[in-house]
């Protein structure tokens, strides 16, 4: 596939920030719209990456953005909105529905034909969340797009590395708590590492077999939270003691960190964690997928203040 500029929405956030690289270092052109440039500034210096400022929603401007690329990969996401409402609020339709739509729209009406799209792991229209629920509408649009478009979809599990909100959330929490409440510990999970899942993302923009394809990408390894968090708590020497929490009482805890301005726990998080996030069939993942154990990345990161994470950070760096 002749493709030489890229527009990434979704671009300035954890895994875009690792794609946006690897176009780079390719060669390739890539446009990166935000709603605050100055926020990017790492972006800002990769070669061939632009950061514009745009609202991506409005769809005069999308479709201006799109009709001036060869591909669109679109990465945006949220997982949590403020409001409540069945079967998703409008922070979830706005963004995994309504926006999957109007990039559908504007590949057709400037034939632009490649898009990359990341869905979720276990996302489903009757899904148990609004995030899981709406994620599937937007993923099944994308689907009936194909042959219109060629379109290939990615489906992660939760995603690891340096910048997530997953183990570094936890190692922070860790280290400041003397008690770690937690909730559903039973929840099984296959992390995948962010330079993994960034690798498969470009790759697939440029091979023709992964036309009208849905992949899963996880990992090698299935953990329970309760395994996560206590592996976090040994790479960061947290003392903290880490005490369960029944539904009743994690549905609380969720409840009351949803109304934090910057939430990093709500309730439809917890709904999300009723269905394991781990693969159904290993031949959904795509060719030579050969992801990477958490535990040969997690501690160059998690526990880089201990001496033991100092040590592994510096044999990571310099590739032992």
């Amino acid at each position: 596939m002749d493709i030489k500029k890229v527009l990434l929405l979704g671009g300035s956030g954890f895994i875009g920030t690792y794609i946006a690289n690897r176009l780079s270092q390719r060669g390739i052109e890539v446009t990166i719209p935000t709603r605050r440039r100055e926020r990017t500034k790492a972006l800002i210096i990769q070669p061939g990456v632009e950061m514009i400022e745009a609202n991506i929603h409005c769809p005069d401007t999308l479709t201006e953005l799109v009709g001036r690329h060869d591909a669109v990969i679109n990465l945006v996401g949220i997982l949590h909105s403020r409001d409540v409402k069945l079967p998703y609020s409008d922070d979830f339709a706005q963004a995994h529905v309504e926006l999957p739509k109007k990039i559908i729209a504007a590949c057709k009406a400037t034939g632009v034909r490649r898009l990359v799209h990341m869905s979720a792991l276990k996302a489903d229209s009757n899904g148990p969340s609004e995030y899981l629920c709406s994620k599937g509408d937007g993923e099944a649009l994308v689907q009936a797009a194909q042959g219109a478009l060629d379109v290939t979809i990615f489906r992660p599990s939760v995603i690891f590395g340096l910048g997530d909100s997953f183990l570094s959330l936890f190692a922070s929490a860790l280290k400041k708590l003397p008690v770690f409440p937690l909730g559903f510990g039973h929840a099984r999970f296959q992390p995948v590492w962010a330079a993994d899942v960034a690798d498969a993302f470009v790759d697939a923009l440029f091979n023709a077999a992964t036309v009208g394809q849905t992949y899963e990408l996880v990992g090698p390894k299935t953990y329970t939270l309760r395994e996560l968090v206590d592996y976090t708590a040994e790479l960061s020497g947290s003392k903290a003691r880490i005490i369960a929490l029944s539904e009743g009482w994690a549905y609380l805890q969720a409840g009351l960190a949803w109304l934090a301005p910057s939430p990093v726990l709500s309730p439809d998080n917890l709904r999300s964690m009723q269905v394991d996030s781990v693969a159904d069939n290993a031949n959904l993942a795509p060719a030579n997928w050969r992801p990477t154990a958490l535990e040969s990345i997690a501690p160059s990161y998690v526990g880089r203040s201990t001496p033991k994470g100092k040590l592994d950070s510096f044999r990571f760096r310099a590739g032992r």
